[in-house]
C-alpha cells in the first residue's frame, strides 16, 4: 500500500504531502481544483511519461515522491534485488524529478534507476485505473492481453513457451528466405567471387610487404643516384670526351712536354709532375671502379618494386585500405564461394528445420489457445457475477474468438495465432454485440470496475486507484459502485477520485483538493477531513450550486451513516 505521497512544484501544487491509510478514501472537489494534478503526479511515480509543461510556471524542476509499505513481497523483493537495490523487506520509497531542461531523474530506495526499471516495478506498487482505460477497454486489440493477465503459471509458461517457438521459427525463416534469395543469383555471385579469388591469389600479398617495399624502394633510388655519380665520375676521368677521358689527355700532355723537358728545365718539372698526377688519376679511377662494382644498384629491382607497389594499390583501392583488410576479404571470399558451393544443402537442411519449427509453434499455440478459451470461460461467468453486483444483472458477456476466414495460415506471432474480443448485451433479448459498440458511459465504467475487481485477484496488488470510476453514472448505478469499492477495500488499499456523493460517503476517509490564492499565486491544497469537514463536503456535493442547505447536511449525515453501517 501507499503511506505518503509527496508532490512539489507540479501545476497549481506548490509543496504537499498526503498521508494514506488502509480501506477507502475519496479525494473530492470542485471541478478545476486539481485532483487530476495528483493523479498525473502518481503517474509520474509509476514511470509516465514526463511532461515538462507539468512544471509550476516559474520553476525549474518538480518532483513527486511516493513511500510504500510492502511487507512480505516477495515478487518486489526478488526484483530489487536483482538491480542491487537494498530493500528491508517492508518499505519502497521512489522518487522522481523533471526538469525544464529535459533532465529526468529517477530513484527508487535512494539508488538512481532508469525509467525502463521504474515502469517494471510499479506494476507491484498499485493498479492505476485513470479515464483513459475506457479506450483500452473499448480497443478490441487489447482484449486477448487482458485476458492472459488472468491466466496462472501454467499458462504464463504456455505464453513463455509461444514466444520462445515464434522467435526460434522467425530466426530460422529469416535465415531460410535469406537463402532461398541467395540461390537465385549463385551462379553469377560464384563466378564474380571465382575472378576476384583467383586476381587476389597470383597477386599473393603478404602481411607487411608493402611497408618493405616502400623501404627498399627509398634504398634503391638512393642507390641509384649514388651509381650514377660513380659512373659519371668514371666516365670523365676515363672517357670525358671524343679526344678521351682525362687520363688520356694528362698522359698526352706528358709525352708532348717530355721533347720540351730536355732543353728547359722549367718544362722538365712540369713533365715530371703530369706523370705524377697521371699515376695519381689512375689510382683514382681504380678506386671508382671498386665503389661502382660495390653499389649494388640493380634498375631491374627498382623496376620490380615500383610494378609490386602499383599491383598493392590496385588490389587496396578494389578490396581493402590495407594489405590485411585485402587478406580479409580474400578469406571472407573463400568462405563465402565454399557456403554457395553447398547452398543447395543447407536449403535442404533448413527447409526441414524450417518445418519442425513451424510444427512445434503450432502445437504450442494450439496448447494456448485452449487454454486463453478456458479462462475466457471463468472470466465471462465472473465478470456476469460481478455485473449484477453491479446493477447489470440481466447483462450477458462473452469473450469471443475470431475464426481464421481466410482459410491461410497465419503468420507466427509472439502472442499467438489469436484473436479475441468482448462482446456483451446490457439487454435481455439482443443480440451480443462488440463492447466497444454498445457500451455507454456508465456501462464501461462498471465494466472497468468488474474487470478491476477480478484483476485485484490476480495481481497481488494491495493499492488500487480509481480516476473517475464513476463517470457516465449517478443514482442506484453510483451506490452500487459504491459498494462494490467498500467490497473491494476490505482486502485492498483503495483511492477514489470522485464527484458523486454517494463515493465520497462510502470512503472510510476523505480527503478535500481546493485551490487558493496566497501571496497573489494559485495553488492547489489536500487535507484530509474529519467527520463535520465531510458533511459539509458531501452537501456542497448533494446541493451542488444552490449552496448547502441545512437539508443538504441532514442528507449527507445520513449517507455517512448508511455507508458505516453497511461496512459492518
Amino acid at each position: 500500500m501507499i503511506q505518503a505521497l509527496s508532490i512539489r512544484n507540479i501545476a497549481l501544487i506548490e509543496q504537499l504531502t498526503i498521508l494514506f491509510h488502509n480501506g477507502l478514501q475519496v479525494l473530492t472537489g470542485e471541478t478545476g481544483a486539481g485532483k487530476s494534478i495528483i493523479m498525473d503526479a502518481v503517474n509520474l511515480i509509476l514511470g509516465g511519461r514526463a511532461d515538462r509543461t507539468l512544471i509550476r510556471s516559474g520553476c525549474e524542476k518538480a518532483s513527486v515522491e511516493a513511500v510504500f509499505d510492502l511487507p512480505e513481497d516477495e515478487k518486489t523483493a526478488r526484483l530489487l534485488k536483482r538491480e542491487g537495490i537494498e530493500f528491508d523487506g517492508s518499505t519502497v520509497t521512489v522518487y522522481r524529478e523533471i526538469s525544464s531542461g529535459g533532465k529526468n531523474i529517477c530513484r527508487v530506495c535512494g539508488m538512481v534507476m532508469p525509467i525502463g526499471f521504474l515502469k517494471e516495478l510499479s506494476p507491484l506498487l498499485m493498479n492505476l485505473h485513470g479515464q483513459s482505460e475506457h479506450q483500452y477497454l473499448a480497443d478490441p486489440d487489447t482484449h486477448l492481453t487482458y485476458l492472459d493477465q488472468l491466466g496462472g503459471l501454467d499458462h504464463r509458461m504456455l505464453l513463455d513457451r509461444v514466444r520462445e517457438a515464434c522467435r526460434a521459427f522467425l530466426a530460422n525463416h529469416r535465415e531460410y528466405a535469406r537463402l532461398v534469395r541467395q540461390n537465385d543469383g549463385k551462379e553469377l555471385r560464384m563466378e564474380r567471387i571465382r575472378r576476384d579469388l583467383e586476381e587476389l591469389e597470383a597477386a599473393s600479398l603478404k602481411e607487411g610487404e608493402e611497408e618493405e617495399l616502400r623501404e627498399e624502394l627509398k634504398r634503391l633510388e638512393k642507390a641509384g643516384k649514388i651509381s650514377e655519380g660513380l659512373k659519371n665520375a668514371y666516365r670523365f676521368l676515363m672517357s670525358g670526351s671524343t679526344d678521351g677521358g682525362a687520363l688520356q689527355m694528362l698522359q698526352e700532355a706528358a709525352r708532348q712536354l717530355k721533347s720540351v723537358a730536355a732543353q728547359d728545365e722549367q718544362a722538365q718539372d712540369i713533365q715530371s709532375r703530369c706523370e705524377n698526377l697521371y699515376y695519381d688519376l689512375e689510382d683514382l679511377a681504380y678506386q671508382l671502379n671498386v665503389l661502382i662494382g660495390k653499389n649494388d644498384f640493380e634498375p631491374s629491382r627498382l623496376e620490380q618494386a615500383e610494378n609490386r607497389l602499383d599491383l598493392i594499390g590496385r588490389m587496396e583501392k578494389r578490396f581493402g585500405a590495407t594489405i590485411p583488410e585485402v587478406l580479409a576479404k580474400e578469406a571472407a571470399l573463400a568462405v563465402e564461394y565454399e557456403e554457395l558451393n553447398s547452398l543447395e544443402d543447407r536449403i535442404k537442411q533448413m527447409s526441414s528445420e524450417h518445418k519442425r519449427l513451424l510444427s512445434a509453434y503450432r502445437q504450442t499455440a494450439r496448447e494456448l489457445t485452449e487454454s486463453r478459451k478456458r479462462i475466457g470461460v471463468r472470466f465471462s461467468e465472473n465478470m456476469m457475477r460481478e455485473l449484477k453486483d453491479l446493477g447489470m444483472e440481466h447483462t450477458l458477456f462473452e469473450v469471443r474468438f475470431a475464426e481464421n476466414e481466410t482459410g491461410k495460415p497465419k503468420m507466427p506471432t509472439e502472442a499467438g495465432d489469436d484473436q479475441a474480443e468482448f462482446m456483451i448485451c446490457p439487454n435481455p433479448g439482443e443480440p451480443l454485440m462488440p463492447l466497444a459498440q454498445i457500451a455507454s458511459g456508465g456501462e464501461l465504467s462498471r465494466l472497468m470496475l468488474a474487470m478491476k475487481t477480478l484483476e485485484a485477484g490476480h495481481t497481488g496488488v494491495d493499492c488500487m486507484i480509481f480516476d473517475e470510476i464513476d463517470t457516465g453514472i449517478s443514482g442506484k448505478a453510483a451506490q452500487t459502485v459504491a459498494e462494490k469499492l467498500i467490497s473491494i477495500s476490505r482486502h485492498h488499499q483503495v483511492i477514489c477520485v470522485s464527484h458523486l456523493p454517494q463515493l465520497a460517503s462510502a470512503g472510510d476517509y476523505q480527503y478535500l483538493v481546493s485551490k487558493r490564492v496566497e501571496d497573489g499565486r494559485t495553488v492547489t491544497r489536500v487535507e484530509e477531513l474529519d467527520q463535520e469537514g465531510r458533511i459539509g463536503e458531501i452537501a456542497r456535493m448533494v446541493s451542488g450550486a444552490g449552496g448547502i442547505s441545512e437539508d443538504a447536511s441532514r442528507y449527507a449525515q445520513q449517507m455517512l451513516a448508511a455507508a458505516e453501517k453497511q461496512k459492518t
